[in-house]
């Protein structure tokens, strides 16, 4: 039978009790202090004295104890999926993770490969979250909901294009970012426009939406002006392949997804002898560094949160106010960076 390995001869766990005696305080007041526990007034030179005891000696607190004493976790589940999704997501989560800790909570990534919806959720379960924010790139169902639910996660959100019935939702519609990129190439007088759709896995969630908000801005634009898809791969040779046969196309401009494909299409567009923005504009998303430093110089959709409460503090209430009715915010607004691309 296997067993846990021992600690080392001669070295010891440190304890509150070790913390205590050290600092000159109660077990109760080192509690306090190291918990977070605002309820209890206690000097700032006692926590400080507290905390400066708790670093000399190694110590800290036992978080599945602390579950215990409380009935819930303070975790913050964060499904990890394979989802490459630009850098205003990424930048999001970076954000959301630094925003939720400095909310006393522990936010864990868990890995999610190879597991269904139902499988995931269930797996999820079993660590006791007292949220989870599952990202798009894993449909979460409502079966799936209610096991968390059930298991004692206070706040189960969802984040993506389309909320999930029994789930709170931070709604990202990507269909805002290629409405906004069409209607900047419309106002420029383009009227036959691409929209690259890539071929890379796990993209088709964010791609799909944006193709449909670009068709719906030519739709209410009343204009004469036609949409049309092209696949590409982030690939040099896909990207010359597309722009080899561009002239037969018949197109004046392309929104290419996002700022990577758009400097890939560039590129093969300009070695081709086409010439940008004159025979075709081009138009981006998420206004990389990169693209500025490009000649012509790369336009852009660029994303903002919409919301008026930080995402973190949203969480939090959640938590904090279980029940109710699944809330709805839509978080992303979208505006176009005019550069000479387009």
């Amino acid at each position: 039978m296997s067993q846990l390995p021992e600690q080392p001869a001669g070295i010891s766990v440190p304890t509150s009790a070790d913390v205590a005696r050290l600092a000159g305080v109660s077990r109760a007041t080192v509690s306090y202090v190291l918990n977070k526990n605002t309820t209890v007034r206690i000097s700032e030179p006692t926590r400080r004295r507290v905390r400066e005891a708790a670093a000399d000696l190694g110590y800290v607190p036992h978080a599945a104890a602390r579950s215990l004493r409380a009935g819930h976790t303070r975790m913050v589940l964060l499904p990890a999926v394979q989802v490459s999704a630009g850098l205003q997501y990424q930048r999001f989560f970076t954000r959301l993770e630094t925003e939720l800790r400095r909310l006393d909570y522990t936010v864990v990534q868990y890995g999610s490969v190879g597991l269904d919806a139902d499988e995931a959720a269930r797996a999820w379960a079993e660590l006791r979250p007292v949220a989870v924010v599952s990202p798009g790139g894993l449909a979460l169902t409502p079966y799936g909901t209610g096991v968390l639910t059930r298991s004692g996660a206070k706040a189960v959100i969802t984040l993506g294009p389309q909320p999930v019935d029994g789930a709170h939702a931070l709604v990202m519609d990507q269909r805002e970012v290629g409405g906004c990129a069409v209607r900047h190439l419309l106002s420029r007088g383009r009227r036959s426009i691409g929209v690259v759709m890539p071929r890379e896995p796990g993209l088709a969630l964010f791609a799909e939406p944006r193709l449909a908000g670009a068709m719906r801005a030519v739709e209410e634009s009343g204009a004469d002006a036609r949409v049309q898809e092209l696949p590409l791969r982030y690939e040099e040779a896909s990207a010359e392949g597309l722009a080899a046969r561009w002239r037969g196309l018949g197109l004046d401009a392309v929104y290419a997804y996002n700022d990577e494909y758009a400097m890939l299409l560039m590129r093969a567009l300009q070695d081709a002898g086409i010439d940008v923005p004159a025979e075709t504009a081009v138009i981006g998303a998420d206004d990389l560094m990169l693209g500025r430093l490009l000649r012509p110089r790369l336009s852009s959709v660029t994303m903002e949160l919409a919301t008026a409460q930080p995402p973190a503090e949203l969480i939090d209430r959640l938590v904090r106010n279980p029940g109710g009715e699944p809330e709805r915010h839509h978080l992303l607004r979208a505006s176009v960076v005019t550069r000479e691309s387009s």
